[in-house]
């Protein structure tokens, strides 16, 4: 099976904060339901209080990060499915949830992982 990292950024999901309870709710009726399936490798949020460090193959740490990953934040999961098509119904699943569209990648097959 190929695992998937279902995503958003934060600036996606634009809720009102009446609304934030239902959607954790309704988020997290999702990532239940991918446990029970057997398909849930894990996923979270990204820490935006925890700043990123970049840390050179000698160990020397920086306080930056690659231009490109500067503004990562936001939600995440990686499931593991039978295909691309399994994995779509699970992104509109969470789309539903977060009430936001999400970005949907196939990892690599890595014989070690």
């Amino acid at each position: 099976m190929t695992k998937y990292l279902i995503s958003f950024p934060a600036p996606a999901m634009d809720i009102a904060d009446e609304d934030m309870a239902a959607v954790g709710e309704a988020s997290h009726a999702v990532i239940r339901e991918a446990k029970r399936a057997g398909v849930y490798v894990f996923g979270g949020g990204i820490n935006e209080d925890a700043a990123p460090l970049m840390v050179a193959a000698d160990g020397t740490v920086t306080h930056e990060t690659y231009p490109q990953t500067k503004n990562f934040n936001g939600g995440f999961c990686v499931l593991e499915l039978p295909s691309r098509a399994a994995a779509v119904q699970w992104a509109a699943k969470l789309a539903k949830a977060c009430r936001c569209s999400q970005e949907l990648r196939e990892f690599q097959y890595d014989p070690e992982s």
